[in-house]
């Protein structure tokens, strides 16, 4: 089976929605230690920054503390962690199993997904990666075949992800808009110590193609002007590690994948969408992962893969998978 067989334009074209929204705030920052949530001993506990007085016993304004990451770390990956995800976008079951419920709703369903992944050694980090640019089949008012949810449609995943302690990845499809651009408009959301981008090429079009007509792609120079702009702001606002996923199920979806850059701040990833049987998907897996460069990630679909890859085969891939999603 070819590479092109294994998602085709009448499959996926049901993936497109339009949705509306409104306005979100930023959860305030908290301090993380170690602690048990939704029952997992491997997830994180939050708990509130405190002012501390001086020695000579008169108050100060608190200190910033250190931005961190759900249990207090530096990096995406540390201490051994596997990140379990649930892909989709608020208010609409149709592009993913995350907009199947509220975020509560999705909480619990998430975390039973991910406790099936925790090993000795290896605890589960959950994921929440929210579709916030949607490419549309029409041009819309900018012209660009994507919109924007609004801020009031992410805050609630954003609150969600701190009191759950919990990533937020924001993933973005543009249409015939730049990454950098659109990636440009989530600043606001971006720094958040616990907010990572992922970069759709499928949805990324070009001259004049449509979504849902072809499958798109984005050359290395556009990724890398992605990424240098985040790990900046990463840098200047002095934060975490970040997580930067590229999502990919064909090889030509990423033109000269070779030349991408990696990013200090930045745990880069690259993510095998592909759909079918276990041995198709295995097979789309090693045509197009590139290990030497990047993290991989692998997708389970609920409802269109064919006899869904259990924990145990996926923790069987060579190279090895550090990131599963759901959709």
């Amino acid at each position: 089976m070819t590479l092109q067989n294994v998602r085709t334009p009448s499959r996926w074209t049901a993936l497109l929605a339009v949705l509306a929204g409104v306005l979100a705030v930023v959860a305030p920052l908290t301090v993380l230690v170690a602690g048990h949530a939704d029952g997992d001993p491997s997830l994180a506990r939050a708990v509130p920054v405190a002012a501390d007085p001086t020695a000579s016993g008169h108050p100060t304004a608190p200190a910033q503390a250190p931005a961190t990451l759900p249990g207090g770390r530096q990096t995406i990956f540390g201490g051994g962690r596997f990140l379990v995800a649930y892909y989709g976008t608020a208010g609409t079951p149709a592009l993913g199993v995350l907009g199947q419920g509220s975020p509560a709703q999705m909480q619990h369903r998430l975390a039973a997904a991910g406790r099936a992944f925790v090993r000795p050694g290896r605890p589960v980090q959950l994921v929440y990666e929210l579709i916030v640019s949607i490419a549309d089949a029409s041009p819309g008012k900018d012209g660009d075949f994507s919109h924007d949810l609004s801020r009031a449609q992410v805050e609630p995943y954003l609150r969600a992800a701190h009191r759950n302690h919990a990533l937020l990845l924001l993933d973005i499809q543009t249409g015939r808009s730049d990454f950098l651009t659109v990636a440009q408009r989530w600043r606001w959301a971006l720094q958040d110590p616990w907010v990572g981008l992922a970069l759709d090429p499928e949805w990324r079009m070009s001259g004049h193609d449509v979504p849902g007509r072809v499958i798109g792609h984005v050359a290395a120079g556009e990724v890398n002007r992605t990424s240098a702009w985040l790990a900046a702001l990463v840098a200047r606002r002095h934060l975490p590690q970040k997580l930067f996923v590229l999502h990919q199920f064909r090889t030509d979806m990423i033109r000269h994948i070779d030349r991408i850059t990696p990013r200090a701040g930045l745990a880069m990833v690259q993510h095998v969408d592909g759909f079918g049987t276990p041995r198709e998907k295995r097979s789309t897996f090693h045509a197009v992962v590139r290990p030497q460069r990047f993290t991989l990630g692998f997708k389970l679909f609920y409802r269109v893969d064919v006899h869904r890859m259990r924990p145990r085969e996926v923790f069987a891939l060579r190279p090895r998978v550090r990131f599963v999603s759901f959709q």
